[in-house]
């Protein structure tokens, strides 16, 4: 300290000694960071008043320049100004040393200024907020020339006070406009005698300033206070600033309105609408970003950022980033470093009492900052905020909502919004309309605690005002206003403790329809996922029925047109609450005319997954679990990085990643990052929990980017990618820099996968070299090299065998990869081939992994299928079936309960790992054939153990099962006696079977290459087959007498068979674009016409026989005449293959099917174009009907038509419109057969699952 203010200090001692009242100063010296909590404890334990001021006194003394401009500061602002008189004349500048620490490069002349009008000196830990600073300070120099109020508001500790003492430490700002000088006031919650005091200190400055030998009588009333600052201010200093500090009431800011320049800080955002001037206001955001906030602890600690505990992310998490509490409990930690754990968990536990201050703040805990305001409400707007205790957390409600709770009109809802508003109580989104409200989290979570014996009943009035508000109808789903109750009015019963309401709801399917068409599946099972112990005391089995329907069917759910829910639980076991629901639904709708259809014989496999979601627009290339299992992120064609919640599907994080594919992600070992890369080339690594972008790295890789993976530990973390490079194709990252740490030489052509072992000491690539190569992490030196290649001694030189991918055992002492369709077990120390395990050769495995805890180990096929293996013992546990396209990843949970399947059909699958059914479950082939009499069906099917089964059409039950056949069947037919059963084998062989013995009657031997299509006459006589070797074969399979029809110059798929004319007929066609018309008696070709120049891909006949059509794979249709053989029609307009025809009953109309999922109805009067029956938009296998449309078929009335390709759909023949959709578990449909009364609709799925589907009738029918 200078000599000259010691000295004061030392001669005004005794004055000093006798008035001053130390626990009053020493607030403000504290917060200016001159005097700490010890000195102020030392100076509190002294027993008088006098004693505790010379206490003080003396330590003043010890200290420096700062800490004499801070008393002078303090005798003011407590109104001691005649004590602090007595020191105004010897008030130091500051040393370089002080001005570096204090002032950080402002210039002593500014700082003098500073100090003299009362600024308080900086925080002792300070950080910039540049963004503001500018904000404040542009609007401060438009009050450059003119008079005017500048108002910076926000929420209680937002920092709105450090804000406005540091946006004046600008040498231009000072210079520019306010050359006269900065004076402060904290004016504060006070009563106007209580204003006068501080109103007289005020002008007791600027007097001091002006003149010191100048003593005026200080002002008696406000009035006279008020005129004696309006003097000082336009007469003595009329360029200077007023700051008027944490103003409170619009009474106390008209005090000040004397023409002057005004910087404000207040919580309420509408006092200045009292005063006159121009105006101008500056948002403080109420919380400081992650960074800002560690940065602010680790200086309260002397720490670095990044040697901080995990619990300073979770304490400003928790908080927001409020500025208030992050500098509490910094400032409790650097007196308690070891109580972060503790800080955090009073946070949690909403104990803001024991987070109490140890600065100046002029709450003595957190929960006083926060009561202060709420006193200044009226009583009854006090009350209508205590209802705002049951929002949650980051949730913004619309005031539609609050005006149901509240039982007001809007617009008065409105008014009492905008107050909360305007006195920092409640926030406001302005980027929606109507706007949304929401609470801070400190101010939710202190709300909950000051009404924590009343929540329920709070959230008991939630739901009974919504209940009386919508007890007509529900609540609209198209108005967004409404779509808080969906979402939330599960989550107010649960609070409330309403239990049979919460039942009463989530056990509605009604509920669930429209609760999924607004929000999706997500939400409804997170919700099933969120109350299950509430609603598992009402019925656990009712619970569980829902949320599997949900998790099995979501991905239906998220289709726009959205589907018939009751359709859906239709398909739910019999003994399901779902389905009782839906059939008593279903039976309703269908006596006003609707279509519904009942699964006859539907047994719900065990084995199919137990979610299934559907994250992306385009193939999913890639999903993993995180670390702790409870989330999944996905990526793929649609460039966007998804994050979603491993038990529901609800998505936590979507953001677009890259601009091109996104071929993998994955997740640090602390779950709080994630990295992409992407055939950009680009690597990129993104914060989870904020879903922003980190670090972009350095672009070295040039080529596209495979494969990216994390090591599994902590303890050095490291990122490895790998690439289509021809050399540099293996790197290894540290997360913190841009840069490459290692590159891994070895491999010459691209590297498809790498992973990390279990304790991170290897790194294996796998790569399309045919090689497998250990790689030693910490020096980057190659360890070992595997010829998966030599493997395969048919491989051709030129190509070798890619090796798509590998995965460690669990103890990491083998190592397995996958190449082809074979997977390989290595030894790794001695690289041994341990195992070798093929799956299908008609397939190519495209990923496999190694489950963490057991030998089990998951394998993805591009046959669309999953099989798990345990390789230990060679055997195949299981095979996971539902997909609709390649599988591209497989992964286990981190426990191994769960294994997660991505695929081309956009879709993530989840599988229970001790549930999926096993191998042995037989799957049924799509080649059928089904006999309809009277009210029953027989239905023929190949399964995959290459056996022949008869069921009955009725229950699904097995009549039948013939012995396992030598080849391949590829067609069946039944006679229509249902006596007989015929089978074209894959090499060319015919069976004929007796039913019910299942003996082998005959086997004909003729065709040469694969039996594509078999059908018996109507007196079962004469069987007729055709096949792959261009011919047709007429048996009378009795004998074996076979008469041959030979033209065709491709394979024939199909033939239709004309048996009602005296001289049966055949029409057959072929991939050689012709249709030939034979006379079956003779054997001869009656015509032979030349339809198209691409593949005839199917041909119908109409009833009459006067009409047949054709279409091709030339995106044309054709309809000629039986009588002249030539064209009548040409019909144009499908844009891919027409795949398949058929003539309505009546032959006025012709109904096509393409490839592109599109069904056009023609009139066959004029050839006209009349509906197009399709979806408004594509599905999710890129198509308007889930795939080719392979049959169609007319009702017997001509009004509807049924057609199938992913999955079967009904159609209006007048409309063109959906009438209903019937989703199946597997896709691609070969065909469908329709009972004559169109009632009973049969078919197999792609994974083989038989649906014998019954139209329902309706109530009483």
């Amino acid at each position: 300290m200078e000599e000259r203010a010691r000295s004061r200090l030392l001669r005004s001692k005794a004055t000093l000694e006798q008035d001053i009242k130390a626990s009053y100063l020493m607030d403000h010296m504290i917060s200016d960071g001159v005097l700490t909590n010890d000195e102020e404890a030392k100076v509190l334990s002294k027993a008088t008043r006098k004693e505790q001021a010379v206490a003080l006194l003396e330590t003043l003394l010890r200290k420096d320049n700062r800490a004499y401009i801070s008393f002078y500061n303090a005798l003011i602002r407590e109104s001691y100004g005649d004590l602090a008189s007595l020191l105004h004349s010897d008030l130091p500048l500051l040393s370089p040393e002080g001005e570096k620490s204090f002032a950080d490069g402002v210039s002593p002349s500014v700082q003098a200024i500073l100090s003299v009008g009362g600024v308080p000196q900086r925080p002792v830990v300070f950080v910039s907020r540049p963004p503001l600073l500018n904000l404040i300070r542009e609007m401060l120099y438009r009050l450059r020339d003119t008079p005017g109020w500048v108002t910076v508001f926000g929420m209680a500790g937002s920092g709105k006070s450090v804000m406005a003492a540091e946006v004046v430490r600008d040498r231009s700002l000072i210079k520019e406009c306010f050359p006269d000088g900065v004076h402060w006031l904290s004016v504060g919650q006070c009563e106007r005698a209580d204003l006068l005091v501080r109103m007289q200190s005020l002008c007791f400055r600027l007097e001091q300033c002006q003149s010191s030998d100048t003593s005026q009588r200080p002002p008696s009333t406000v009035e006279e206070a008020k005129e004696r600052l309006r003097f000082l201010m336009l007469r003595r200093f009329p360029r200077s600033l007023l700051i008027l500090d944490d103003v409170w009431d619009s009474s106390s800011l008209r005090s000040f309105d004397i023409q002057c320049r005004v910087l404000l800080t207040t919580r309420n955002r509408a006092l200045t609408d009292s005063v006159s001037g121009v105006r101008y206001e500056v948002p403080v955001e109420n919380g400081l970003d992650e960074e800002k906030a560690l940065e602010i602890l680790a200086l309260y600690v002397n720490g670095k950022m990044h040697k901080l505990p995990e619990q300073a992310r979770s304490i400003v998490s928790e908080c927001k980033g409020s500025p208030l509490v992050v500098s509490l409990i910094g400032a409790l930690l650097r007196e308690f470093p070891d109580r972060w754990s503790y800080y955090l968990r009073q946070l949690q536990q909403k104990q803001f009492k024991r987070i109490r201050k140890s600065s100046s703040y002029d709450y003595e805990a957190l929960d006083q900052a926060m009561d202060a305001s709420l006193q200044v409400l009226e009583a009854e707007h006090q009350e209508l905020y205590r209802d705002l205790s049951v929002m949650q957390k980051d949730i913004k409600v619309p005031a539609k909502v609050l005006s149901v709770l509240w039982g007001l009109e809007l617009e008065e809802v409105e008014d009492v919004l905008q107050e909360f508003v305007n006195k920092s109580l409640l926030f406001r989104d302005c980027n929606q309309r109507p706007y949304r409200y929401y609470l801070h989290d400190l101010q939710l979570d202190f709300l909950a605690e000051q009404n924590r014996d009343q929540i329920a009943e709070l959230h008991k009035k939630m739901v009974r005002q919504y209940q009386r508000f919508y007890s007509k109808r529900p609540p609209d789903s198209a108005d967004k206003d409404s779509l808080y109750w969906y979402q939330f009015i599960p989550y107010h019963m649960a609070k409330a403790g309403l239990s049979k309401e919460l039942y009463s709801l989530m056990f509605s399917l009604d509920w669930v329809k429209e609760k999924a068409r607004i929000m999706g599946s997500a939400h409804l099972i997170n919700d099933y996922v969120e109350y299950g112990e509430i609603l598992d005391k009402e019925n656990s089995e009712v619970r569980v029925q829902f949320q599997e329907f949900l998790s099995l069917n979501g991905h239906h759910l998220e289709q726009r047109p959205f589907p018939d829910v009751v359709q859906l639980a239709l398909s739910q076991p019999d003994r399901s609450e779902v389905y009782r629901q839906a059939l008593m639904q279903a039976q309703k709708r269908a006596s006003r005319g609707q279509i519904y259809l009942n699964w006859v014989n539907k047994n719900i496999e065990e084995g199919l997954s137990r979610l299934v979601m559907h994250p992306h627009q385009g193939a999913v290339y890639y999903a993993c679990f995180s670390k702790d299992g409870s989330k999944i992120a996905s990526c793929g064609a649609s460039k966007a990085l998804r994050v979603f919640k491993s038990t529901s599907g609800e998505k936590l994080l979507e953001l677009q990643a890259h601009e091109e594919d996104v071929l993998c992600c994955a997740f640090s070992p602390d779950d709080r990052h994630i990295a992409t890369c992407a055939s950009d080339k680009k690597v990129k690594l993104w914060n989870v929990e904020r879903g922003v972008l980190i670090r972009e790295f350095e672009v070295e890789h040039e080529e596209q980017i495979n494969h990216c993976q994390f090591t599994n530990t902590g303890r050095r973390v490291l990122l490895a990618t790998c690439s289509n490079d021809k050399f540099t194709n293996t790197k290894l990252w540290n997360p913190n820099k841009k840069t490459s740490q290692n590159t891994m030489f070895g491999h010459m052509e691209p590297v498809n996968h790498c992973c990390f072992s279990p304790n991170d000491l290897y790194l294996a690539t796998s790569s399309s070299d045919g090689s497998l190569k250990l790689f030693e992490v910490s020096s980057a030196n190659e360890w070992k090299s595997i010829d998966v290649d030599s493997f395969f001694p048919e491989s051709d030189e030129e190509i070798k065998a890619m090796v798509k991918c590998s995965t460690w055992s669990a103890d990491g002492s083998q190592i397995i990869c996958a190449a082809r369709n074979t997977v390989f077990v290595f030894d790794v120390e001695t690289s041994d081939l341990l195992l070798e395990l093929k799956t299908s050769r008609l397939s190519t495995i495209q990923f496999c992994h190694a489950c963490p805890n057991s030998s089990l180990l998951a394998v993805a096929l591009s046959h669309y299928t999953v099989e798990l293996w345990n390789f230990e013992s060679s055997k195949k546990k299981a095979e996971c079936s539902g997909h609709l396209s390649w599988v591209h990843c497989v992964q286990f949970s981190p426990d191994g309960s769960l294994l997660l399947s991505s695929s081309d059909d956009q879709t993530i699958r989840l599988w229970e790992t001790d549930r999926v059914h096993t191998s042995s479950a037989v799957a049924l082939k799509r080649d059928t054939d089904v006999l309809f009499s009277h009210s029953d069906a027989t239905i023929i099917a190949p399964d995959s153990s290459n056996r022949l089964q008869v069921l009955s059409g009725s229950t699904g039950a097995v009549v039948l099962e013939s012995e396992e056949l030598s080849s391949r069947i590829r067609c069946s037919c039944i006679s229509r006696n249902a006596a007989f059963v015929a089978l074209g084998s894959e090499d060319g062989t015919v069976q004929v079977i007796e039913v019910p013995s299942s003996k082998a009657s005959v086997k004909l031997s003729g065709h040469t290459k694969t039996v594509h299509h078999c059908q018996f006459t109507d007196d079962c006589e004469i069987l007729i087959t055709s096949s792959e070797d261009s011919t047709i074969r007429v048996w009378k399979w009795r004998t074996g007498e076979c008469m041959v029809l030979q033209g065709h110059m491709e394979p024939v798929r199909k033939f239709h068979l004309l048996s009602s004319s005296s001289s049966p007929r055949l029409f057959s066609w072929s991939f050689d674009g012709t249709v030939k018309v034979w006379d079956l008696t003779r054997g001869q070709m009656l015509q032979d016409l030349v339809c198209h120049e691409g593949a005839v891909l199917s041909c119908d006949v109409s009833s009459d026989g006067r009409l047949f059509a054709t279409t091709s794979a030339n995106r044309t249709a054709k309809v000629w005449s039986s009588a002249s053989w030539k064209m009548i029609f040409l019909l144009e307009g499908h844009k891919d293959c027409v795949r398949s025809c058929r003539f309505s009953w009546d032959n006025k109309r012709l109904a096509t099917g393409d490839d592109n999922g599109e069904i056009r109805l023609w009139s066959m009067l004029d050839g006209a174009l009349l509906k197009i029956c399709s979806r408004d938009t594509k599905d999710s296998m890129d198509s308007y009907h889930g795939g080719w449309v392979t049959d169609l078929h007319f009702s017997p009335d001509n009004r509807v038509l049924v057609s199938t390709g992913g999955y079967i759909k009904w159609w209006s023949v007048e409309s063109g419109e959906a009438l209903q959709t019937f989703y199946t578990m597997g896709g691609n449909l070969k065909k469908i057969h329709v009972s004559p009364d169109f009632s009973t609709f049969i078919t197999v799925d792609s994974i083989g699952i038989l649906y014998i589907l019954k139209r329902l009738e309706g109530e009483g029918t």
